[in-house]
């Protein structure tokens, strides 16, 4: 999968056992491939493309995503071995109060480039049921990861899934890694590592209060974000107050912290003693993990940082399970979740083995 901070392409080979209901996982081997300037660029600029040029750009990454799959597999010695290629994309396009969402990356030109069969489009019926098409990956956190009852994924946009009982609440929270990024770019630098430019610079509280009176944190869940809303709504307003880079991610990371904060105590639950799973880019960064920690002990939170392979690549591990569940005819998407009209059996299959 593709992940909205433009970082690279995640690639996971992973062994997937079902006993009994009871799901267990291996991550054999896992790389990013980072994308050069070109594609980055390519990415970046998607949806200002006209219908045939963006179709042209859709066959054309997933000629791309074939090409790394296959030396993925050149490089790892993993002939005969791969039985499923769980294909999430790109995301470019996500409307979903308007029917649709659009991830960048042909399926059937991926099928079609590596003889392997391909499950992409997962987000699409949910969406068609009226649906969020997001977050999807609750099923994988309720299959694989039962102990935890909060789960934070720190990418290019914050989202979080809580779990009660046997039902899941999952939504996007805000922008985070693609904004930070943003500004690190300010300063020649592709990230702000461990966070040690926002730890040097001071909170600015006006601009902290523009922020959190943005329209989209007054929805009530279920809700999503696009990619477009960071680079769009936040850069901008950000920008325009002129600050230091050190001060504007001091106080975006505040930001980023107090909208985490907010979307729990916004759902009116019951607080008790709990682990937080934190994943994503942004796990690795220190400062804002000092921070959420310090922000939730007063709710009985504690967060919990995986192992490194497991916070780089959770998101492709749980892509790999629900092409799995798919290719199965399983629930893939939870209607609690994401406010369809029920749950759904997500994904496009196509055929590249030759039969």
């Amino acid at each position: 999968m593709s992940g909205s901070s433009l970082d690279g392409l995640d690639i996971v080979f992973v062994e997937l056992d079902d006993s009994g209901g009871k799901w267990n996982y291996e991550i054999k081997v896992a790389d990013c491939y980072a994308y050069d300037d070109e594609w980055q660029d390519k990415l970046r600029s998607a949806i200002k493309l006209n219908g045939r040029d963006y179709l042209h750009l859709h066959a054309a990454y997933g000629a791309y995503l074939a090409n790394q799959v296959n030396k993925f597999i050149d490089a790892h010695e993993l002939h005969h071995r791969v039985q499923l290629i769980a294909s999430h994309g790109h995301t470019t396009f996500h409307e979903p109060s308007n029917g649709f969402t659009a991830q960048l990356g042909d399926g059937a030109t991926l099928a079609a480039h590596t003889g392997i069969n391909v499950v992409s489009d997962l987000r699409a019926i949910d969406i068609a049921l009226g649906g969020q098409g997001a977050p999807i990956v609750p099923v994988g956190e309720k299959l694989l990861f039962a102990d935890h009852r909060y789960f934070l994924n720190l990418g290019g946009i914050a989202n979080i899934s809580i779990k009660e009982d046997n039902d899941f609440t999952a939504f996007d929270i805000c922008p985070a890694n693609r904004v930070l990024n943003m500004l690190a770019k300010r300063e020649g630098m592709s990230f702000d590592e461990g966070g040690a430019i926002a730890s040097s610079g001071k909170l600015y509280t006006p601009l902290l209060t523009r922020l959190n009176a943005l329209d989209y944190y007054q929805q009530k869940q279920p809700k999503s974000l696009a990619n477009s809303y960071g680079t769009d709504v936040l850069f901008p307003l950000i920008t325009s107050f002129e600050l230091s880079t050190a001060d504007a991610l001091r106080t975006v990371v505040e930001h980023i912290v107090q909208q985490i904060v907010y979307a729990i105590l916004s759902l009116k639950r019951q607080l008790q003693p709990s682990q937080m799973l934190v994943t994503g880019g942004g796990a690795f960064n220190t400062f804002l993990i000092k921070r959420l920690t310090e922000s939730l002990q007063s709710l009985n939170i504690s967060v919990h940082v995986p192992d490194e392979q497991t916070v780089k690549y959770k998101e492709g591990l749980i892509m790999a399970l629900l092409g799995i569940l798919r290719w199965r005819e399983e629930n893939t998407v939870l209607q609690s979740v994401t406010g369809a009209q029920r749950n759904s059996i997500g994904g496009a299959v196509w055929i590249g083995q030759d039969a």
